[in-house]
């Protein structure tokens, strides 16, 4: 740790004190010098001990923070992050979080936030085709893998399908395809998102880090919207692919 924090290596000219020890951080984790829940030292000793300010010190780790790398506990001080399988998911294929996890031999868990009825909000009404007079049920949960927070979830259900959200304990889709309503096609769309601080607590990363924001809409096979679901995933855990063929020639019209 001392050679880690040593005023030697620091060079005029390399580019800003900050980057320098961020880097010199990063490397570290990287070699395996501090491992996943490896306490740093305090900013003012780190101050002392690479002769940088504390100005300087703190620019470096709030930038490590914002990436994921290290993460803060108030009155416990910084620590080194857990490391995150990143996890690819085809978009090509219409599957549930526990479905996806569960092909990887993964343990789910489901952390509920809430479960209710309501009235529709005016973006459920136009997504579900509800009426005025129509009810929502909301499920809101954070979903796990091995006890890593991966995804936030929101799904909203026309109440004439699921009439108590409480008996969607696990998989939504799971009592969907019980319930003779499971989604047979749906259309999703992916933006960027930054995480702001409740949900960035929730995943168990920095106020501002990145995420990806997934919104589903999914049809029975009468056509019938049955879900409408907004997602948000941590961005330093997910890769989501697609498989592109080439489209197909068009026919030469008869001469």
């Amino acid at each position: 740790m001392e050679g880690l924090f040593s005023s030697e290596g620091f060079a005029t000219g390399a580019g800003p004190l900050y980057l320098q020890l961020q880097r010199r951080i990063a490397d570290a984790m990287a070699r395996g010098v501090l491992a996943p829940g490896a306490g740093l030292p305090a900013e003012r000793d780190i101050a002392a001990m690479t002769g940088l300010s504390r100005v300087t010190v703190r620019k470096a780790i709030e930038s490590l923070v914002a990436s994921g790398q290290l993460s803060q506990r108030r009155g416990s001080g910084t620590f080194v992050a857990p490391r995150v399988e990143r996890l690819e998911q085809a978009l090509s294929l219409l599957t549930s979080f526990t479905e996806d996890m569960a092909r990887r031999g993964k343990l789910v868990e489901s952390v509920w936030i809430s479960r209710s009825i309501e009235a529709p909000a005016p973006e459920e009404v136009m997504a579900l085709g509800l009426g005025a007079s129509d009810r929502v049920a909301r499920l809101e949960r954070v979903r796990r893998s091995d006890g890593v927070p991966l995804a936030i979830e929101r799904a909203s259900i026309p109440a004439s399908v699921l009439a108590n959200p409480a008996l969607v304990e696990t998989s939504l889709y799971r009592w969907l395809q019980a319930s003779g309503h499971r989604p047979v096609r749906a259309v999703q769309r992916l933006s960027a998102a930054n995480l702001g601080p409740k949900d960035a607590e929730r995943l168990g990363v920095a106020p501002g880090a990145a995420g990806l924001r997934i919104e589903r809409i999914g049809y029975l096979a009468s056509g019938q919207v049955v879900e409408f679901t907004r997602s948000l995933y941590r961005g330093d855990a997910y890769d989501f692919a697609v498989e592109l063929r080439l489209a197909p020639e068009p026919e030469s019209a008869p001469t």
